[in-house]
C-alpha cells in the first residue's frame, strides 16, 4: 500500500471510511496473514452516517439474495484487500466472531453507550464497522485523539427513556421485549424510522440515517434476531 491517503481514496470510492487502526499485539487476537505471518498493521473499515448507502443500493447485491449488505461488504473489501496486498477480516460470517468491538476501541475514540452501541464523539451512534484490512508491514497509523465519552456529560440521557417498552435500563438490553414490540403495529415507527432510543441521542444527529436506510437495517436486525430466538 502506498500510504493512508491512497487507502482513504480507494475506500471513499465505495462510500467506505477509514475508521482508525493499530499495531496488533497478541491479546488483540488478530488472525495471521494467509502466508502464516503476523498482521503488523490493522485498519478498521466502515461507514459514517449514510456514506455507503448510495453505493450499496446501486449494487447487484442489493437487488436480490440473502444478507445483501454482508455480501456487498465482502465483495468490495475483498477487492480492496487484493489490490493493496492486505487481508480482509469481517465482524460477521458466523462463529467464532472476531473481537471487532475491542478493535474499534483500540482504533478510535469510541465507547459503549448506555444502550450498548458504540458511540463516537462526533458521529454519535450513526456509524458502523464493515470489516478490517490487515497488512504484514508496520504502516503509519491515522492520528488518534483520546476524547471523553460524550455520554458522561449527558445529564438527561434521553436514549434510556425514549424506548416505548423500556428495553434499556443502562445495564442490559431486553431484546425479547424489543422484538415483541417491533412485531406489532405500535412498533412501526421504530421499524420504519429506526430505533427510537438511537434517534434520541443528541450526538451526531446530522449523520442520522434516512428512513430507507433505517428501515433496511431494522428489518435485517429483526429477522436475524428472530432467527437466533428460534434456534
Amino acid at each position: 500500500m502506498k500510504d493512508i491517503s491512497h487507502l482513504e481514496a480507494r475506500l471513499g470510492a465505495d462510500g467506505l471510511r477509514l475508521r482508525g487502526g493499530f499495531h496488533p499485539e497478541g491479546a488483540d487476537r488478530v488472525p495471521p496473514m494467509p502466508s502464516g505471518g503476523e498482521v503488523a498493521t490493522l485498519f478498521l473499515i466502515g461507514a459514517v452516517g449514510p456514506s455507503l448507502w448510495p453505493s450499496f443500493t446501486a449494487s447487484p447485491e442489493a437487488a436480490s439474495g440473502d444478507a445483501p449488505f454482508d455480501r456487498w461488504s465482502r465483495r468490495v473489501i475483498d477487492s480492496i484487500a487484493a489490490e493493496l496486498g492486505g487481508v480482509a477480516l469481517y465482524p460477521f460470517g458466523g462463529l467464532p466472531y472476531l473481537p471487532f468491538v475491542a478493535w474499534a476501541k483500540r482504533a478510535e475514540p469510541v465507547a459503549e453507550s448506555p444502550i450498548g452501541m458504540l458511540i463516537h464523539p462526533d458521529h454519535g451512534l450513526w456509524h458502523a464497522y464493515r470489516g478490517a484490512l490487515g497488512f504484514a508491514e508496520r504502516l503509519p497509523l491515522p492520528p488518534q485523539q483520546h476524547r471523553p465519552r460524550p455520554c458522561d456529560a449527558c445529564v438527561d440521557r434521553p436514549c434510556l427513556s425514549a424506548c416505548p417498552v423500556g428495553a434499556f435500563d443502562g445495564q442490559r438490553y431486553a431484546v425479547d421485549r424489543c422484538l415483541d414490540h417491533l412485531a406489532t403495529e405500535a412498533g412501526a415507527d421504530c421499524m420504519e424510522e429506526g430505533c427510537r432510543a438511537r434517534r434520541a441521542c443528541p450526538v451526531g444527529v446530522a449523520e442520522r440515517y434516512a428512513p430507507a436506510q433505517a428501515a433496511f437495517h431494522m428489518r435485517a436486525f429483526f429477522s436475524n434476531a428472530r432467527a437466533r430466538q428460534a434456534r
